[in-house]
């Protein structure tokens, strides 16, 4: 009798009709609106920390008269220890930091994963900072929706009494994160609700509760940063209708492209984490030997290293042959694969706009070439293929075009857009690709228990009885 009595309360904590009350609608309306003005402010400030991190590692060498070569050799060795720091703090101290972190909210919506927000605030941030701030290719959006959710988290933790909201603030904060790290609160809204539907319940307070924290969030940041767009591109006119076609062939390329690049990560994940195996001492020689080499890179050529958001702009200002365009998209390709594969804590979103750019810019310059009566503007194929690769990798259709269209304030190319990454994702889903961070989180999962499974193992190595034998 206890029993049923014990699963008939668990099946009403996870009915549709939970929240119905109107004490717990408002309380939980104004913790996801705390946890949104609260995410905002911690965005804000990691995205200062990442440039100041920038700035010092690029300007304090220059204060001394020391030689070029001297000077080169230094900032190397400075970007390799301050990513060895970044792979230690996230190894030793919070390894669900490592990467994005959005397969681990999204684990978390679904009870696989705990946050322990404790560790991973100050770690995500730290170690973020340090990382991004380093001219690895990696982004702070993916971070951001993990410093969120964690913030969510924390809210639902301090409100003991509401403790069954803790799905709820968690899904509200990641919107949030996303929302102010693109200055893109639709977008925000939108990455919950398509991305992470196989977790996220729905329901209506649900989601006036993301809402109402994309909202909040994204006050904050433009009070901050002011309101204009992420992106100073130009505004472009809408292209004709008979050059449609067009959008949807691109989609098509970037369609095999993104099922490509979700299994170059993967395999390099696999494979970078197999050379690790788990053991600091070479983790933190991974993170030494990126930090350097991007640190290098930087120096002499800029175009490879970094996100790639101020790349994006100056492409658009002043627009490259199509052949050095492409040359460009493949080595940030590589690049790009494996930044986000060496696990270090950042994310990919701003590197695969940066490619999505490259190549569109390319297939616009030809296409202008080709068909001159159909494209009057190459940087329009450009905006379109920055919404297809994140469509294709990601499957979020709808959520890439609405971030694109918010971060470059082009709302007339909404229908450019749609037949983009609407040709992506049917292309990608046609030829077997799986959304990145589901399979992020399938991986996690595996090596979670592997890693598990090599500690029980050792420990019982090493008990009397064993020895015994």
């Amino acid at each position: 009798m206890a029993k049923l009595q014990q699963f008939q309360r668990l099946k009403h904590r996870l009915s549709p009709r939970l929240y119905t009350t109107k004490y717990d609608y408002m309380v939980l309306l104004g913790l996801s609106a705390l946890v949104g003005a609260t995410t905002g402010c911690i965005v804000a400030l990691f995205e200062g920390a990442i440039i100041w991190v920038a700035e010092q590692r690029m300007s304090l060498l220059h204060g001394y008269q020391l030689p070029p070569l001297v000077v080169m050799i230094l900032a190397v060795l400075m970007g390799a220890l301050m990513v060895a720091i970044a792979f230690w703090m996230t190894c030793k101290l919070a390894p669900e930091v490592a990467g994005s972190g959005i397969q681990h909210i999204e684990g978390a919506l679904d009870g696989i994963h705990d946050i322990r927000w404790k560790r991973v605030l100050p770690v995500k941030f730290i170690a973020g900072s340090l990382a991004i701030g380093s001219g690895m290719i990696l982004g702070r959006e993916g971070p951001s929706i993990q410093i969120g959710g964690s913030i969510g988290r924390m809210f639902s933790d301090t409100a003991k009494r509401y403790k069954h909201g803790k799905h709820i603030l968690t899904a509200a904060g990641a919107a949030a994160g996303l929302a102010a790290a693109f200055n893109a609160p639709l977008a925000g809204i939108l990455f919950v609700i398509e991305e992470m539907r196989p977790q996220f319940k729905y329901n209506m307070t649900s989601i006036k509760c993301v809402t109402l924290a994309t909202a909040a969030a994204t006050i904050v940041m433009r009070s901050l940063h002011g309101q204009s767009a992420v992106m100073d591109i130009p505004h472009f006119d809408v292209p004709p209708l008979n050059s449609l076609w067009l959008f949807l062939l691109l989609g098509t390329i970037f369609g095999i492209v993104g099922v490509n690049f979700n299994k170059w990560i993967l395999k390099s994940t696999e494979y970078l984490r197999a050379k690790q195996a788990n053991k600091t001492s070479r983790i933190v020689l991974t993170g030494a030997i990126f930090g350097g080499l991007f640190t290098l890179l930087q120096m002499i050529r800029p175009e490879v290293s970094g996100s790639g958001i101020e790349l994006i702009t100056e492409l658009f200002q002043n627009p490259l042959a199509w052949l050095i365009m492409v040359l460009l998209f493949v080595v940030r390709v590589f690049g790009t694969v494996a930044c986000f594969a060496s696990g270090a804590p950042g994310g990919v979103f701003a590197p695969m706009l940066t490619l999505g750019t490259l190549l569109g810019l390319a297939y616009g310059t030809i296409a202008a070439t080709l068909f001159p009566d159909f494209v009057s503007e190459p940087g329009v194929y450009a905006v379109a293929g920055m919404g297809a690769l994140f469509a294709a990798t990601v499957r979020a259709p709808v959520t890439g075009i609405i971030l694109v269209v918010e971060m470059t304030d082009n709302y007339q190319l909404i229908l450019p857009l749609l037949m983009t990454c609407l040709g992506a994702t049917f292309v990608a889903q046609a030829l077997g690709g799986k959304p990145l961070y589901s399979e992020l989180l399938k991986l996690s999962l595996i090596t979670n228990k592997e890693v598990k499974r090599q500690a029980n193992e050792e420990a019982g190595l090493n008990t009397p009885r064993s020895k015994s034998h």
